[in-house]
């Protein structure tokens, strides 16, 4: 792995109630939290709350706090789906100084990674809806935009090269290879290189009938992670700051895989959970001894 460039590895979110007791240990002592607990553990975590709605200014201070001790800590955050998801008519002002109050909080305090725009896979490559691309990233250029589109009309050297032009990085994504969806790929930019891996479950990531969960319902093998190393090297490789999260969230496998990458990245042992340990008992071969006592409120 190259030394002279920063990578972030994490997980997206970290309020799930199937974490319980997997992730989270199953007794916790009084004052346990989830997020700090976490950032014992990751140097990077990517809010997802903020897609279904804008953080409250307080809870942003709240999360600040509550990863202080951990001076490499920083959030990347993805954007309202109001901006991405809902295209009958876009937010205002009122809306965008919501969306804006939480982001310059992170900012200020030097815990803002990136901004992740995330499109779902029915935004496709068409003029209207590369105009309704600039327009965002105009607005939200200030906070290191991210943009994440899933459909392959968008892999094309010209979106690259506009992305470039209004210094916003691409999000290169891993997920189910189902008819012209986008492929895995390592594209860096000058500023940040962004990776969110999906996982891999063809059966439900298009079904009607699958739920949130389900469709994140994927455990990455080790011979799938050693290919994604070689991406992810070549991502280190071309930007300064490299940023991993693993989005297959569903009974903190996310977490499972995020612990095996940063091992595979530095051939060092890393920090695991005994809980997680037993959940997915290939973990133990990469963990170093850690205190894992009902009691405990931080690993290390």
């Amino acid at each position: 792995m190259s030394t002279k460039n920063k990578v972030y590895i994490g997980p997206a979110g970290w309020f799930y109630k199937d974490w319980e007791g997997i992730v989270y240990p199953a007794i916790k002592a009084a004052g346990f939290d989830q997020l700090t607990y976490l950032s014992h553990l990751f140097n990077v975590i990517e809010i997802n709350s903020s897609f279904y709605r804008p953080p409250a200014l307080r809870s942003v201070k709240r999360w600040i706090n509550k990863i202080k001790d951990n001076p490499e800590f920083t959030f990347t955050s993805k954007l309202w789906q109001e901006y991405t998801h809902q295209q009958n008519s876009f937010p205002g002002k009122t809306e965008e100084a919501l969306v804006k109050q939480g982001l310059d909080e992170l900012q200020k305090n030097n815990r803002l990674g990136a901004l992740l725009i995330q499109f779902p896979w029915s935004f496709k490559n068409t003029p209207d809806n590369q105009e309704w691309l600039e327009k965002i990233v105009a607005i939200f250029n200030e906070y290191h935009p991210v943009v994440e589109v899933r459909h392959q009309s968008w892999h094309e050297k010209s979106f690259l090269a506009f992305l470039d032009e209004r210094k916003a990085g691409f999000a290169n994504i891993d997920q189910p290879a189902i008819g012209r969806s986008m492929p895995l790929t390592a594209y860096a930019s000058k500023n940040l290189s962004y990776l969110r891996l999906h996982g891999r479950n063809v059966k439900n990531w298009f079904a009607q009938d699958a739920s949130v969960a389900s469709r994140y319902d994927y455990l990455y093998q080790e011979n799938e992670l050693d290919e994604i190393k070689k991406k992810i090297e070549d991502l280190m490789e071309n930007s300064p700051k490299t940023f991993i999260i693993f989005n297959n969230h569903f009974r903190g496998q996310a977490v499972a895989n995020a612990l095996q990458t940063m091992f595979i990245l530095t051939d060092n042992k890393v920090s695991v959970p005994q809980q997680l340990i037993k959940a997915y008992p290939q973990l133990k071969g990469i963990s170093q001894p850690i205190s894992n006592t009902p009691e405990q409120t931080s690993l290390f």
